[in-house]
């Protein structure tokens, strides 16, 4: 298949190039063979073949500086030409593929073959249908009278079966469309700077076409393969494509390829698009990996390591299996960029991961242990194993592991009570038969007593459908959907499910300040300057002017050149801030001296600025280099006060002359103007300048020699208000058992005046704001490596982390994950916009990225991107995430209740009655009620405030509370009473024949119909029971706010008096009048009334009821054992094939032991010889026992 694409690709490219693709002075071919070649090379080949850059933009029929003209029929020709910039996904599964998945569930495939069997008996008239001889097990209802009606059960199980499977297809399809539109709406949300027509302006990232010029600065992730024309101290991470981590510096001179999916680290600078598309380098990737899984099997199977294999079989998931991967990867599967970024989106922390869990893998599942796995599936496990190896996925979701737990532990009891149901009805059979009424066997007869048997194995059947909860994967997804369709109202762009109900969990929030605290509108509102410190902006004319020239100069010429202020959008609004916002900032204070910072910038254009030292995390500083008419240069500085003021050993003075500025000048300096300013809750910037003489020019490289002995010109204080529902929100958290820290690149006291500000400290608390140094003294032994309990000690009363770097916000996310101080493992949330913040984001349990902001490569490190940049929208986040929670936890106890009942019901029924009184089809009935229904209506509860009134749930907390699980037996005891009550005694009650004990073919009861509707009745009542489940009064309380509620609870009420009135034999109903359903209604009513009565009894009273579904300390394993149950996810079933492995193998063991002491006693050789053999395999063996599934811990 790979082939075949590729060999298209060349026809139709060799087409384009007999006429030199469409007037282009290039071909496309030419191009993708030029994007091959990699520094020098590259840049011989373009001078040689293009005359240069230039020469390549003629062709291409562009202008460097001023970009494509931009008319359409231009830009339509170059797609047709070159192709378009899109990848095109992977096609969705059909419908019908979906049904086929649904129809592989276990339980649905036993009842298809049950009604098989059942319908292929109905037709069957046996020879021997009259004799007396072949036994009156009364076991229920069918009578010859009816017999051509025998066929009906069948049918109608295969019905519900085909309902079953409908809606479960139909719910997975809605999903990937979900999926596919949030997916859409994340790749239109990427745009890109373009010139065009000498204008910079924003473009989806899918309309850039070859040719155009963009612009490219720190943060971005590259859309296309380029050139670069002119760059700015630029260094790219390309190991989304090589797998190398350092980052490769850039030069027009050196190397100017820039590569699709790669990340800019540093620096900026403009680059002419030379391939989009299936045609980038990422896109070849794609098309070699035929978009899809198949392509990659075979190449697995091959053991073609590619140097970037392992990033190549990442990258092909994606688009091999939708669903799974965005869960997973994100929603980036169909942009190229998006997904080769992702690969090593874990970047260092990711990669050692990854090394980690091989080696560990490799000596856990010794070859012995495995062996035995891959003959029995045929190889399958390493598939899987490799795939599961690529998937760099964080751990599964807390509310999955203990869901599937569940499911396990239900699902086996089911079985087994379903086995016994069956047992005991065909041995009673049997032995009423058989033995007490001594009848033989008779050839005959075969057929009826099959039937029999068939029955009782539809009613074991349908004891094991009613157990198994298949309605919680369904329910979980749902409210999962849901949640995220809902978030996106509230500005959460989720990106991985999981994220959301992760969020409920949340126990601490670690925020940027600037843009997620702030507003993110700097401006300047204090300066000290000419050696006076003004409060308010000053007016122009008392400065020096020679001083204020220089200002005006510094900061026109040292900022971006993208970065510009605006017109207000509309009358009387604020003006427009683009760009660096700190920048903004200062250019406003230009605008505010009532100069023109456009002006100065048009005397100095970019490609006239000599050097430019860009801002990077390290620096702290921003320098631009121009040369001065005289030959001479001047270097303009920015930056942190006291990193500038540092370096500097000149300030200019009132008069506009430099004076020398002495260490202690500084520290004045220091104590009068910044901290006044930073307490304040300003930021500080400093600007300076220093000159250099042209002869010798100075090496510009020595960078430490270079940034010494500058001249400040001035400070200047930049206020950055707090958002004004940021205080509040930060309350929410608080109360909600949140802890929020500020992470900030800000000096100390500003931060800390903005934390008290925000609410985040209060006067008079015990709490520590410490900066990146002091923390890194604090948490690092003497060799400078980090230790835990060293960080122990500092995280619980850290609020604010003050002039930090990338690495210890890292640092701190790590600590307190990894910390053991606290019973409950902590929750992590993170936010962040900067490039560097990369690595907290993914490390984080949940990271969430500034949709404004926000670079591409913090959005690609993210769960949940914040559209509005505001963290308050985070509080909605965790509302909704406690939702889910609560929504799955309100599901569960409706569901067990009713799992329950009807398996006693069915399970005693069957028992004393040899026949279930809830048919197999009602059954089903009831099990689309409780499933599909219920899940939908108690899945989709809105959030309410209250949710935030009480303290995370924790990891380790049972699903099912201790209140739910007195709610559960409660109900349950309530409605098995009422049923027993009805089956036994229930035709004296209403005065009709029994249902008990009916012959074969007999017409249904109204006794049974009676106990059916009651049973339903119940559930419907029990429903709106369910809706609270911390045990409040008020079940009714916000119920219309839920209109999917309501129409579902009188939907199913509509439905079942259909059922009960016309269902007739299929139901095995028979219509009641209005009396008796009047009774059906009061005595479901009870539920109501009931649910006061067991809210009233104190859950201190109930002891015993530890919850179910917990996560013990044994299943909360270490971190690395988490990984490795990761990396293989072994299911239950698997795992407990481990066991019975290595039980097996330990048998083996002492058997090969024994027969080694026999043939030593009998040669008569050495005994301690033998025993030595014996020992090393013990320990051979044992080794191989120590699968990473299955580490025995101590509990602690």
């Amino acid at each position: 298949m790979g082939d075949m694409t590729n060999s298209d690709f060349y026809t139709k490219n060799q087409r384009n190039d007999s006429n030199h693709a469409g007037g282009f002075g290039c071909s496309l071919m030419e191009l993708r063979s030029l994007m091959e070649l990699r520094g020098t090379e590259a840049v011989v080949k373009i001078q040689e073949d293009y005359a240069g850059v230039e020469g390549l933009c003629q062709r291409l029929k562009t202008s460097p500086t001023e970009g494509l003209a931009g008319d359409a029929i231009d830009l339509d020709k170059r797609k047709e030409v070159f192709g378009q910039n899109l990848i095109p996904p992977k096609k969705p599964k059909t419908f019908l593929q979906l049904v086929w998945e649904a129809l592989q569930d276990v339980t649905l495939i036993i009842l298809e073959i049950a009604a098989m069997i059942s319908l292929g008996l109905s037709f069957y008239q046996p020879p021997g249908e009259g004799s007396e001889s072949c036994g009156t097990a009364n076991a229920g209802a069918e009578d010859e009278g009816e017999a051509e009606a025998g066929w009906i059960e069948g049918a109608a199980i295969l019905l519900s079966v085909v309902c079953v499977v409908l809606v479960t297809a139909f719910n997975d399809w809605s999903k990937e469309k979900q999926f596919r539109g949030l997916q859409s709406r994340i790749e239109q949300e990427q745009k890109f700077q373009v010139v065009r027509g000498g204008q910079v302006i924003q473009l989806p990232v899918s309309d850039i076409v070859v040719g155009d010029i963009a612009q490219i600065k720190y943060g971005d992730l590259l859309p296309a393969d380029g050139v670069l024309i002119q760059g700015n101290d630029l260094k790219i991470d390309e190991s989304s494509l090589t797998g190398e981590s350092d980052h490769v510096r850039k030069s027009a001179d050196k190397d100017p390829m820039l590569l699709s999916g790669t990340h800019v680290m540093e620096g900026s600078g403009r680059m002419v698009v030379m391939a989009v598309g299936v045609n980038s380098q990422t896109g070849i990737i794609f098309t070699l990996l035929g978009a899809g899984g198949e392509e990659e099997e075979k190449k697995e199977k091959k053991g073609q390591a590619l140097e970037d294999g392992h990033q190549l079989a990442d990258c092909s998931h994606p688009s091999s299996h939708p669903i799974a991967t965005i869960a997973t990867d994100g929603a980036a599967s169909a942009n190229a960029p998006g997904n080769t970024s992702l690969v090593n989106g874990k970047m260092q922390d990711g990669n050692m991961e990854n090394n980690q869990t091989k080696v560990k893998k490799q000596d856990g599942a010794a070859a012995m242990e495995m062996q035995p796995l891959k003959s029995a599936e045929g190889g399958e496990t390493d598939e899987k194993e490799k795939k599961k190896a690529n998937v760099s996925k964080k751990e599964k979701s807390v509310l999955q592991g203990k869901l599937t737990k569940l499911a396990v532990q239900i699902g086996k009891a089911g079985l087994v009570m379903s086995a016994i149901t069956v047992i005991i009805l065909v041995l009673y059979f049997a032995i009423d038969n058989f033995v007490l009424q001594k009848r033989p066997w008779l050839p005959e007869c075969t057929p009826v007593y099959i039937q029999y048997f068939v029955k009782f194995f539809i009613i074991g059947v349908t004891v094991l459908v009613v157990a198994v909860p298949e309605g919680l994967p369904l329910a979980v997804t749902i409210s999962l959907a849901y949640s995220v369709k809902k978030m996106m109202k509230d500005n959460n762009l989720v990106r991985h499910l999981d994220a959301c109900e992760t969020m409920g969990n949340a126990t601490a929030i670690c925020s940027d300040k600037t843009g997620t605290l702030t507003t993110n509108r700097m401006t300047a509102v204090e300066c000290f300057v000419a050696d006076v410190h003004y409060k308010e902006i000053p007016d122009p004319s008392s400065i020096p002017a020679k001083t204020l020239e220089t200002l005006v100069n510094a900061i026109s010429l040292n900022s971006a050149y993208t970065t510009k202020i605006l017109p207000a959008d509309k009358d009387g609004g604020l003006p427009k801030q683009v760009g660096n916002k700190t920048e903004c900032g200062l250019l406003g204070l230009v605008l505010d001296l009532k100069r023109d910072y456009q002006t100065v910038r048009n005397q100095i254009p970019e490609e006239k600025l000599y050097k430019v030292y860009t801002f990077n995390s390290v620096r702290k500083s921003m320098s631009t280099v121009i040369k001065l008419p005289d030959g001479n240069f001047r270097m303009y500085s920015k930056g942190a006060s006291e990193i500038i003021l540092k370096k500097c050993s000149f300030i200019l003075n009132e008069v506009g002359e430099s004076r020398a500025f002495r260490p202690r000048d500084r520290d004045e300096m220091v104590k009068k103007v910044i901290e006044p300013m930073a307490c304040s809750g300003l930021r500080t910037i400093c600007v300076a300048y220093r000159d250099f003489s042209g002869d010798p020019e100075p090496n510009w490289d020595d960078e430490n020699n270079i940034l010494t002995e500058l001249t400040a010109i001035c400070v200047v204080g930049i206020e950055d208000p707090v958002r004004p529902e940021v205080p509040d929100a930060i309350l929410k958290c608080q109360r909600a058992g949140i802890t929020v820290r500020m992470v900030t690149g800000d000096n100390i006291n500003t931060a800390r005046a903005i934390a008290i500000k925000c609410g985040i400290i209060h006067p008079g608390e015990d709490f520590l704001c410490i900066d990146g140094k002091e923390f890194n003294r604090r948490i690092r032994n003497e060799k400078g490596e980090v230790e835990q309990e060293r960080i122990d000690k500092v995280w619980p009363k850290l609020r604010v982390l003050a002039r930090s770097s990338p690495t210890d916000k890292h640092t701190l996310v790590k600590g307190i994950i990894d910390s053991t101080l606290v019973d409950q493992r902590q929750v992590v949330a993170v936010t962040g916009d900067g490039t560097n913040d990369g690595p907290a984001l993914k490390k984080a349990d949940v990271g969430f990225a500034m949709g404004i902001a926000g670079t591409d490569v913090a959005k690609e490190a993210s769960d949940i991107i914040l559209t509005d940049d505001n963290f308050s929208s985070i509080v909605k986040a965790v509302m909704w995430g406690r939702n889910v929670y609560d929504s799955i936890s309100k599901f569960l106890q409706f569901q067990l209740t009713v799992n329950v009942v009807a398996v006693i019901v069915a399970f005693t029924g069957a028992c004393i009655t040899q026949d279930s009184p809830l048919k197999a089809v009602q059954m089903l009935w009831v099990n689309l009620i409780m499933d599909t229904f219920a899940s939908l209506a108690l899945a989709t509860e809105p959030p309410t405030e209250s949710l935030l009134m009480r303290k995370p749930y924790g990891r380790n907390k049972p699903l099912i509370s201790s209140t739910m699980t007195k709610n559960i037996l409660g109900h349950g005891v309530y409605q098995l009473i009422i049923i027993f009550t009805l089956l036994f005694v229930g035709e004296q009650i209403f005065d009709i024949d029994s249902g008990r004990n009916a012959p074969l073919h007999s017409p249904p009861s109204e006794h049974y119909t009676i106990i059916f509707n009651t049973f339903v009745m119940m559930q419907l009542f029990n429903e709106i029971n369910a809706r609270k489940i911390h045990g409040e009064r008020n079940v009714f309380e916000g119920i219309f706010r839920n209109p999917i509620f309501c129409s579902i609870v009188l939907g199913t009420f509509a439905i079942q008096i259909v059922i009960v009135q016309f269902g007739g034999k299929p139901f095995s109903c028979s219509p009641l009048d209005l009396e008796k359903w009047m009774w059906c209604v009061f005595l479901g009513l009870g539920e109501l009334v009931w649910g006061q009565v067991i809210s009233t009894i104190p859950n201190s009273k109930l002891r015993f009821l530890r919850g179910a579904g917990r996560l013990t300390q044994k299943d909360e394993m270490t971190a690395e054992e988490e990984m490795n149950e990761d990396q293989e996810e072994i299911d239950h079933a698997e795992r407990e094939l481990r066991r019975g492995q290595i039980l097996w193998f330990r048998g083996l063991n002492r058997i090969q032991t024994q027969i080694e002491v026999v043939n030593t006693f009998k040669s008569g050789t050495s005994f301690q010889g033998a025993l030595r053999r014996q020992s090393s395999t013990t320990s051979q063996n044992q080794d191989s026992a120590k699968s990473p599934g299955l580490r025995v811990q101590p509990t602690k």
